[in-house]
């Protein structure tokens, strides 16, 4: 089996598994797999890191070890593939076979090209291609240059297109990139849907201004000739259930109070809690996305795959791809970049903010960044301030508490404060690490540097 039957052959295994075609990155892995290559030259190859590769390269190969019925990994796949090869010859025994789209022949021919498009989950024999009805993204943002994020656009892709997640949330810590990878995503799959439509929840009140717009849109695309007066719009989830809609939802935390803990809702947004778990429960073929700094209290932050709903929360940026913002700001080759990427956690705004900073003084950076030095730019402290500014009373005390430890500090020693009760210090950490305002690793818990020296300012 030749390199190109070989990936034709994975594209179509992968496609009747999946729905979806092989992405560049899988195709990638598996060529390199095949010529020997390890993870970390695809990865260079790619120019992505090295996790991303083998995350993904590890659900390639769970997906074709369930359609071969063996155990398949980067070691065997080839000869795993060759044994189907020498099955499906065998079993049909012409001189010229077409199985599929792949054209076994007594000769060393090429198979002929899979089709480019097919939409998901469905049968290529008797599938039609998905007709887009509607696509109003005139409320998403043009953000300009987007640096790699192929495990998660990979990731989200996954859960949406081939996993019918029927509401996702992406959090994450201000200037992290949540927009900027929603924007991306939408532009790769929005085709992969009839209707596909942008909000910003800061345009809509209240719930039924909300639903009332959106049932607005897909009435009048459904019957475009048809008068808004004499065609009687459906409840939303009718359309969700009878049409494949993409939803964005851009700033969800607007709809939750400031001065409380994550989640609570606002006066008269509450009904928006019945119709996410409307959304989760019911069956339909569409997707929520939920894009901002907290999620509702109804999404958890850990799911399991045998749920509707899933939350990814974004963390900042690889090493090559934090490269790339310094770069574009004259800043790629000066000594500890590294470091300053790392002091920074990989958070593309606070990296173009300290970068313009370090630029607009003319001085070099490496005199800056000695002894641990963390810069806040004012503009840098005016993004802190809004995240900061909707958290509660008891959420301050705790982060002030975190800012004076120099190392993780454990929960034990947290609960023997004796300024927070037990119960307040619990629901107030759960609150702060569903804003993504801590980090923790068991039962460890930290503010990131760059928030910890804004607190210390404060």
């Amino acid at each position: 089996m030749n390199l190109k039957e070989a990936l034709k052959l994975a594209d179509r295994i992968v496609f009747e598994k999946t729905g979806q075609h092989l992405d560049d990155l899988q195709a990638a892995i598996l060529r390199g797999t095949l010529q020997r290559e390890t993870y970390k030259h695809i990865a260079k190859d790619f120019d992505c890191s090295e996790s991303s590769v083998r995350q993904v390269g590890s659900q390639l190969w769970q997906i074709l070890s369930e359609e071969l019925g063996e155990d398949v990994n980067k070691t065997n796949v080839r000869s795993a593939m060759e044994r189907l090869q020498v099955s499906i010859v065998s079993h049909y025994a012409q001189d010229s076979v077409q199985i599929g789209f792949v054209n076994f022949c007594g000769e060393n021919r090429d198979p002929p090209d899979i089709p480019k498009s097919h939409p998901p989950n469905q049968e290529t024999s008797n599938s039609k291609p998905i007709k887009t009805l509607y696509q109003d993204l005139s409320q998403m943002p043009e953000l300009g240059n987007f640096f790699d994020r192929t495990l998660e656009l990979h990731t989200l892709t996954t859960w949406i297109l081939q996993q019918n997640c029927r509401v996702i949330t992406l959090t994450g810590i201000t200037g992290i990139g949540k927009t900027s990878l929603a924007v991306q995503l939408v532009k790769q799959i929005k085709d992969e849907f009839e209707y596909a439509v942008w909000c910003t929840l800061d345009e809509f009140p209240t719930i039924d201004k909300f639903q009332s717009n959106l049932t607005q849109l897909f009435s009048q695309s459904e019957k475009p000739g048809s008068s808004p007066t004499n065609h009687k719009r459906l409840p939303l989830i009718k359309y969700l259930q009878n049409h494949r809609c993409l939803v964005v939802l851009d700033d969800v935390h607007n709809l939750f109070c400031s001065g409380e803990l994550a989640g609570k809702y606002k006066p008269n947004y509450e009904e928006y809690r019945s119709l996410f778990k409307h959304i989760e429960k019911l069956s339909h073929q569409s997707c929520f996305l939920l894009v901002g700094w907290e999620p509702p209290k109804e999404v958890p932050q850990l799911t399991s795959e045998n749920t509707p709903i899933r939350t990814l929360q974004l963390t900042g940026l690889d090493t090559v791809a934090a490269r790339e913002i310094l770069r574009d700001k004259g800043l790629a080759e000066i000594d500890n970049c590294e470091a300053l990427i790392h002091r920074y956690q990989g958070n593309p705004l606070w990296l173009k903010s300290v970068a313009t900073f370090i630029q607009e003084l003319g001085i070099g950076a490496t005199e800056l960044l000695i002894d641990d030095t963390i810069l806040l730019p004012e503009d840098l402290k005016d993004v802190l301030h809004q995240q900061y500014d909707r958290t509660s009373e008891l959420e301050k005390q705790v982060m002030s508490l975190l800012a004076t430890e120099n190392q993780p500090v454990k929960l034990a020693k947290l609960l023997q404060n004796g300024q927070i009760s037990s119960s307040d210090l619990l629901n107030a950490l759960q609150s702060l690490s569903r804003r993504c305002l801590i980090e923790k690793q068991e039962s460890l818990y930290t503010l990131p540097p760059v928030l910890k020296q804004y607190i210390k300012g404060l």
